[in-house]
């Protein structure tokens, strides 16, 4: 039997770095692919006109309005399209109304790569569980794919306005910078910059190769990965 197509998902955020970013980790569950970026309400229309898809990855925050306001009008135009929301904001208010318009999940930012994937895979179930439930253990079991533990937060002693400043110096060099090169710039220690571009790699956002020298150990180059 031929695999199930992955399930195409649109990522609506207006920030260009948490846009790549987010695009690179959906790219790297099995089961999903990316159809397209969105930077604003407008776009995620026009992009859903041209060729709906059946997952958003939406941020509630745009510069046109906010994501719950894109959602309804969808509803009303027919889109049905499932939505994985992605917010720093914590209104239970806000949760309530996104899940009476079909939210599915909620992200809260920052997250991790293994945060996102662990939702996704719980959406995978849940969509492939889909269908006339025999019972009521059915459909608890359906529902029960969707829940998830609470979010992962940055390793400890991480913060995300660092990581932010740490990741736009790493994306501003595009031959790749050090750890001592992205201290300065940021003004934070040698060491401190290293732990960031670790995670950078680590969540797959960056990769790191060895410069050889005339003399002495490489120096590690660390450089942004692009979506492709």
């Amino acid at each position: 039997m031929n695999p199930p197509p992955p399930i195409r998902v649109l990522v609506v955020e207006d920030d260009p770095v948490a846009a790549d970013a987010h695009a690179l980790y959906v790219g790297r569950v099995p089961g999903f692919s990316v159809a397209g970026v969105a930077r604003s309400r407008a776009e995620a229309v026009r992009a859903l006109d041209r060729e709906p898809v059946g997952l958003l990855l939406l941020d509630l925050c745009l510069p046109d309005g906010h994501g719950l306001q894109l959602v309804r009008s969808l509803r009303g135009a027919g889109h049905t399209a499932d939505v994985i929301a992605v917010t720093s904001a914590r209104d239970l208010a806000v949760v309530r109304e996104g899940v009476s318009l079909g939210v599915v999940q909620y992200v809260l930012k920052p997250f991790t790569f293994a945060t996102l994937r662990d939702r996704l895979v719980r959406y995978a179930e849940f969509r492939a569980a889909a269908g006339e439930a025999s019972g009521q253990d059915e459909v608890d079991r359906a529902l029960a794919a969707l829940r998830a533990p609470q979010p992962a937060t940055l390793p400890k002693g991480l913060s995300a306005p660092t990581l932010e400043a740490v990741t736009r110096t790493l994306r501003g060099a595009p031959d790749g910078i050090t750890a001592t090169t992205a201290a300065a710039a940021v003004g934070i220690s040698r060491i401190t910059a290293r732990r960031y571009l670790e995670h950078l790699v680590a969540t797959g956002r960056a990769e790191r190769s060895p410069q050889y020298g005339q003399i002495g150990r490489p120096e590690l180059y660390y450089r942004w990965t692009t979506v492709r």
